[in-house]
């Protein structure tokens, strides 16, 4: 054979590998693909007697007329503004193609769907069309707490609705946690996720990151970190402080409660370090009896404040044991606010408060080694 027949045949074989390598690839990425779409339709030809209308997606982009009116967006897609007739308007969220296993698709549709409750949001239905998926959601029209809470709108409210509006969110998850016939636990309770209709009553949304498990489950197993930093519980980060179960929610609603009274972040990355925790500093001045509430003209507004206070202060307690249920959240919240007792100090570690409060607000699910537990 001469030389040039010799190169000849080397770059025909490297040539044939390539052309191997890429067949192999594009046929494993279609199986990947293939293995989703049909763990997805087998999901949903199960959940099919739960009765959510499933919409195609030409559906969609007829509700949402060509997604002409955009209501906001997250980190898992895009919310619409829609009508299924000319009476009723709905909410479309668009999920993000690349998140690619469906697990925020089959938790909102495994959970919300099956349920029904005056402070949880209503799914009306979905879309699932290969990797174009929706979700379709009752409309309401006063858009989230977060607005409300942090921004110019907060004076409009008035004690007495936020009261209305905190009590409103604990029914809500009290029920996630006990009215179901398995126990919701949401892993992101925040004022984002809590959205207002014409009356300003609250409805919790966005199950994404929810986990299910039985009521006589004491844990639940996490090989991951899930939630919003500034709301998650100290043992969903480290399992030192306790294992990860319904309370986490009680901590997430309690930080939840401070942003209500104090009108401002917990976590706020714009803010230097040197800055006190701003619950540390509700805890503090409450615990020594100074009357932090001078700013509230009303006598009425300020004993709403102090009860808010409390009951927040009970719920981030360090460890899950020491906080309440939130049937007793709920308790204390219709309760008088004489009643309440000022809680254990929740910050025994000034270090570990400061190092978690000094972490950005951005939604969280990254993997964590060695923290697998037993069911």
């Amino acid at each position: 054979m001469n030389h040039g027949a010799s190169k000849g045949l080397i770059a025909g074989v490297a040539l044939g590998s390539c052309f191997a390598v890429i067949t192999f690839v594009v046929f494993f990425v279609l199986y990947i693909r293939d293995r989703e779409n049909l763990k997805i339709e087998k999901f949903l030809e199960d959940y099919r007697a739960l009765k959510p209308t499933r919409f195609s997606y030409s559906d969609i982009r007829r509700i949402t007329h060509q997604f002409s009116e955009k209501l906001g967006e997250g980190g898992y897609g895009i919310v619409y503004k829609g009508k299924l007739s000319k009476e009723i308007n709905v909410a479309v969220k668009v999920l993000n193609n690349s998140k690619g296993n469906g697990e925020e698709f089959v938790n909102e549709v495994g959970t919300i769907g099956r349920i029904h409750h005056v402070n949880v949001v209503r799914l009306i239905g979905f879309c699932a069309e290969g990797f174009r998926r929706a979700l379709v959601y009752e409309f309401l029209p006063n858009d989230s707490l977060e607005k409300f809470i942090f921004q110019a709108e907060r004076n409009s409210l008035g004690w007495e609705k936020l009261h209305h509006i905190a009590l409103g969110i604990a029914k809500g998850i009290e029920y996630l946690h006990q009215g179901c016939d398995q126990r919701i636990l949401h892993f992101d309770i925040k004022p984002h996720n809590i959205l207002l209709d014409h009356n300003l009553n609250p409805k919790v949304c966005d199950f994404g990151l929810a986990k299910l498990c039985s009521k006589e489950q004491s844990a639940v197993t996490m090989t991951a970190a899930r939630g919003t930093m500034g709301y998650i519980a100290p043992e969903v980060l480290s399992r030192t402080f306790g294992k990860v179960s319904y309370k986490s929610d009680v901590y997430s609603f309690g930080m939840l409660l401070l942003e209500m009274v104090g009108g401002r972040k917990n976590v706020d990355e714009r803010l230097n370090t040197s800055q006190v925790y701003f619950p540390q500093w509700i805890y503090k001045n409450l615990n020594v009896g100074e009357d932090i509430w001078a700013r509230i003209e009303e006598a009425e507004g300020g004993n709403i404040a102090k009860k808010l206070s409390i009951v927040g202060l009970w719920c981030i307690q360090w460890h899950p044991s020491d906080r309440p249920s939130m049937k007793r959240v709920v308790q204390m919240l219709e309760g008088d606010e004489d009643n309440l007792t000022m809680p254990p100090n929740p910050f025994p570690d000034t270090n570990a408060a400061n190092s978690i409060a000094g972490i950005n607000g951005r939604r969280y699910q990254t993997e964590l080694p060695l923290i697998i537990e037993l069911e």
